[in-house]
Parts: C-alpha cells; sequence; structure tokens
C-alpha cells in the first residue's frame, strides 16, 4: 500500500495544508491516543513519513508534531497561501489580554469535560485551553504547558497581573498551566483524577478547597505572554 499512496491518496503528498474542519493528530500511526488538535483553517506540513494507517505531519503555527489518519486526509486541502507568522509588540499584547481571559470565562459556561489534546472546544486540556484562548485573539503559544514556561518571561508569583500564566508541576518540569486573573485565582483545565474534570477557577493559596491545595502545593512559578510563537521549522 505505501508504493501506491501517493496515487490513492493525492492529499498524503508532502506539502503545506490547510484544515477543511477540526482535525485530531495522534501521537502514533496506531491513531488510538489524541496528541493535539488542528482546529478548521489551521496549516499542517505533510511530511514524507507514510505509514498503513496514518501520516506523520506538523502543525506550522506552532511546530507540533502529529500522525494524521489516512481516513482523514480528505479533510485537508492544499494551502494557497503559505502560513506566515504576524509579531505583537508587548503593548499589543497586554491590549489583547482582556479578550482572552473572555475566552476562557466564556468556554467555562459551556458543558464541557477534560480533554488530554484537546486544543478546539468545548474540550480542553491545561495548555490547550491556554493556546486556544490566545489564538483568538491572534496570538500563537507553544503546545504544551512545559513548551510554554519556557516561552513565557519569567515573573515573581508576587508581580502577578490578569493574562500572566501560573505554571504547575515537579522540580524537573511543568505539567500543567492555568492563566491568572487577579486576587489570587486562576482558570484552568484540569483533569478528573485531581481537578474539576473541565474548565474550573482556583485560587492560589493554602486556603482553598481540596483542589486548589493540590495544585498549590505543585506551584513552580509563573510567565507573562510577551510575543507570539514564531516557527523554527524550515
Amino acid at each position: 500500500m505505501l508504493s501506491n499512496l501517493k496515487s490513492q491518496i493525492p492529499n498524503s503528498q508532502v506539502g503545506e495544508y490547510q484544515c477543511l474542519a477540526d482535525l485530531n493528530l495522534y501521537d502514533s500511526p496506531a491513531c488510538t491516543r489524541l496528541a493535539t488538535q488542528a482546529a478548521c483553517g489551521r496549516h499542517l506540513q505533510v511530511t514524507s513519513n507514510h505509514q498503513n494507517s496514518a501520516v506523520e505531519v506538523y502543525l506550522c503555527e506552532d511546530d507540533y508534531p502529529g500522525w494524521v489518519s489516512l481516513a482523514d486526509l480528505s479533510l485537508l486541502q492544499p494551502a494557497s497561501v503559505l502560513y506566515q507568522a504576524k509579531s505583537f509588540s508587548e503593548f499589543d499584547i497586554k491590549k489583547l489580554l482582556p479578550e482572552a481571559i473572555a475566552f476562557t470565562q466564556k468556554a467555562m459556561q459551556q458543558s464541557n469535560y477534560y480533554l488530554w489534546g484537546g486544543t478546539v472546544g468545548p474540550n480542553y486540556d491545561c495548555s490547550g485551553l491556554m493556546q486556544a484562548a490566545f489564538v483568538s485573539v491572534g496570538i500563537w503559544l507553544p503546545r504544551d504547558a512545559y513548551q510554554q514556561e519556557d516561552f513565557t518571561q519569567a515573573i515573581a508569583i508576587a508581580n502577578l497581573e490578569p493574562g500572566d500564566l501560573v505554571f504547575f508541576g515537579t522540580p524537573e518540569k511543568a505539567t500543567h498551566v492555568g492563566l491568572y486573573l487577579g486576587d489570587k485565582s486562576y482558570i484552568h483545565s484540569s483533569g478528573q483524577n485531581q481537578g474539576r474534570n473541565g474548565i474550573g477557577i482556583d485560587i492560589l493559596s493554602e486556603q482553598g478547597d481540596a483542589v486548589s491545595q493540590s495544585y498549590y502545593q505543585q506551584l513552580r512559578g509563573a510567565g507573562r505572554v510577551i510575543q507570539s510563537y514564531k516557527p523554527r521549522r524550515a
């Protein structure tokens, strides 16, 4: 099948494509575990790595890799215009933060649950919600929490302002992220085992409920978004 893949499925040819609908990307050719999602209109690069059931791709806006099922290749069309990242000044970003915050609060009002790999509403994972919120105002963040931590400008917890990101995890790595709202509160999408199985608001304090306390014990630090991500892949 591999030798005839391109002739059978033209969209599997190497090149840049756009999504005609929301698309799931998986973490292996088996396509059993979600890695991330691509909203309708996103750009992705189809690579030369074609397997029996899937094609390896990476998303152009954030360089994130994944696998697209052959059954979903019909949801791609060749990009008529190649993706080009936009630049934002720190001042521009600061003006847009209230809209990014409003996005998360609106998302919380919809019925939702925590979805590992989710970046397309109504169901998100933690970093997927952060990425979607900033993308709603045109600003791109990297995909995962640890990548977002590296990308942002580190700030002290005492200097948090609404729109900053708050990171949680182990001493070695950020594994969770939320968006600071002010007054020691932050909004995030948390899981079922440790969290609220969806989007909720918690506080940065030992005085909160069990969920807030659990995350507060894993607090790593905070970061400020001062730029929009620019792809590094050629």
